[in-house]
């Protein structure tokens, strides 16, 4: 008697991870409820004007969950940083991949002006203006960590900038450029408002003219 092929076979195993359980998901996503209702709050009453009783509140928990999560305030902080920073890299890389190899410098810089300006006053904004605002809440290892996904983001800016200085349509030098740029866009967090005279794409056109020049 002879048993087929599959009977012969030994059992698969699957490989990777196992899936994640419900209450594994379930979790998950209570935190980034918390990180979200975190990062609403950091930015509308500052990082000493919130409470994790307020965090908590915003994120319909019981008052003493988010220590099931986190150790404290200031670990949620950072959590609020890390995920902004992380979302923002990884939409940053969708927005240059979209324009394709062929884009130039000009064209380049423009859509990461318009990129960062949607993250500082878009509406979901408030990740990185708490980065902004509440820098120096974090601990000086918090901010090493922060400090390398800021570079990371960053650095993406650099070629466009490089290759626009290069033919003279950014006069002043690369790494200055990038401080003033970013310092620039950063600052209308204090006086853009999105009811006023320009719209998001009428701000980038803007803010080209200003950073760049044709040759």
């Amino acid at each position: 008697m002879t048993l087929d092929a599959d009977a012969q076979s030994p059992p698969r195993v699957r490989r990777g991870r196992p899936p994640k359980t419900a209450a594994e998901r379930d979790e998950g996503n209570r935190r980034q409820d918390l990180i979200a209702a975190a990062a609403r709050l950091f930015r509308t009453k500052g990082f000493d004007g919130t409470s994790t009783r307020d965090i908590a509140a915003a994120a319909d928990m019981q008052s003493g969950s988010p220590f099931y999560f986190f150790q404290n305030k200031q670990a949620m902080l950072h959590a609020v940083m890390q995920e902004g920073m992380a979302r923002v890299i990884a939409t940053q890389a969708e927005v240059l991949k979209a324009l394709g190899g062929r884009a130039t410098a000009h064209a380049r810089l423009r859509a990461l002006a318009r990129h960062h300006l949607e993250v500082l006053l878009g509406p979901h904004s408030d990740f990185i203006p708490v980065m902004l605002y509440e820098w120096r809440s974090l601990t000086p290892v918090q901010r090493v960590d922060i400090t390398a996904q800021k570079d990371a983001y960053e650095a993406a800016w650099m070629p466009a900038i490089r290759t626009l200085y290069r033919a003279g349509q950014i006069k002043a030098t690369p790494e200055a450029a990038r401080l003033l740029i970013f310092g620039a866009l950063q600052w209308a967090v204090q006086w853009y408002r999105p009811q006023g005279a320009l719209s998001l794409d009428q701000l980038t056109e803007q803010a080209m003219l200003l950073f760049t020049r044709e040759k």
